[in-house]
């Protein structure tokens, strides 16, 4: 071995997660293609795959090659979010005051290749960046259907200095 070469710190998983400590409340289902004859099916939430309650919404956001949207979060609703196409970094962070998580930041890179969905408890901030030049799809289902007149939708800039996290 050369002078000075050091080894590399555990990143991932022996099944190729990232390894981090999960945030309270929030559930990771990472969903396997079905090929067929005719195609490729591709599960994208079921009840059964932990915390559910209602689907209020489901709609699908498209964002342009290198596109960051964030950070966002939701006082009552529950996010579903799902990488369908793409490359997509979801990035999380728990800054609800009595979570035993508070602080902590979750990194997830979901899509075509790894289609993943990702269930958001409510004031978990969480942003989407497109890793890919080309446009990425993500589907959203969540608890609460927009309310036009009082949105449960909060904002903060993605470069502020409240989530310790810089985007790429």
């Amino acid at each position: 071995m050369l002078k000075g070469a050091q080894r590399d710190p555990q990143l991932i998983t022996s099944s190729w997660h990232k390894l981090q400590e999960p945030i309270d409340g929030v559930v990771v289902r990472e969903v396997l293609h079905v090929p067929g004859d005719r195609g490729t099916l591709t599960e994208i939430f079921r009840a059964d795959w932990g915390p559910s309650g209602p689907v209020s919404q489901v709609f699908h956001i498209e964002l342009r090659g290198k596109a960051i949207s964030a950070w966002h979060c939701h006082r009552d609703a529950v996010d579903r979010l799902f990488g369908l196409t793409g490359c997509l970094k979801i990035v999380l962070f728990d800054g609800r005051d009595a979570s035993p998580t508070r602080g902590r930041v979750n990194e997830f890179t979901v899509g075509r290749d790894r289609p993943t969905l990702i269930v958001v408890p409510p004031e978990v901030w969480h942003g989407v960046q497109n890793l890919d030049a080309t446009p990425a799809s993500l589907v959203n289902m969540p608890s609460h259907a927009y309310d036009y007149a009082a949105p449960d939708h909060y904002r903060l800039p993605q470069d502020t200095a409240e989530i310790p996290y810089r985007w790429l």
